[in-house]
């Protein structure tokens, strides 16, 4: 079984997904085996834009965890999205380095659920689970992770909410 591990940047998925590996699981991050994947670049966003398609293609099903900010798009056997409160999102990001703009950006994403409301749009209920990392540090989180793969813990999200974090932008 493939388990996806998403979520917006800086909700704790590469230290997470170290933590299962550290227990014997095979993870793979996205980061790692992207490069032939990058079509280009978008500057204004300061990303790169990856054929996702060509990579679920490639991508051969192996028993373990996939790790990257677009798993969800990827051909999972179940996704865990990874959740943090946008105000510990910030702080997350500002130790990253990242540029205001792009800080923004996901705070907004998350406080939208951009990336829940993706993978319910692939995924059906009983295949999603919704960790908040924020407070928590990776052994906790890869606890309930860890449960949820093993058929422990079942599916379970759309109790976050973070709208009130939803800022206006003129």
């Amino acid at each position: 079984m493939m388990c996806g591990i998403t979520g917006t940047p800086g909700t704790g998925k590469s230290i997470i997904a170290d933590e299962l590996a550290r227990r014997g699981y095979t993870v793979v991050h996205i980061t790692e085996i992207v490069q032939p994947y990058v079509i280009g670049d978008d500057e204004a966003r300061d990303t790169q834009v990856i054929d996702v398609d060509r990579l679920s293609d490639d991508l051969k099903p192996f028993h373990g965890f996939i790790e990257g900010h677009f798993a969800h798009l990827l051909p999972c056997d179940c996704i865990v999205v990874l959740r943090c409160r946008p105000d510990e999102l910030e702080a997350r990001l500002n130790q990253r380095k990242y540029r205001a703009q792009k800080i923004q950006e996901n705070k907004d994403a998350e406080a939208l659920d951009v990336c829940l409301i993706e993978t319910v749009e692939m995924y059906g209920p009983d295949k999603i689970l919704e960790v908040d990392s924020t407070g928590k540090n990776p052994v906790q989180c890869a606890d309930v992770i860890e449960k949820f793969f093993k058929g422990e813990t079942p599916a379970s999200y759309g109790k976050i909410d973070w709208s009130m974090f939803v800022e206006v932008h003129s």
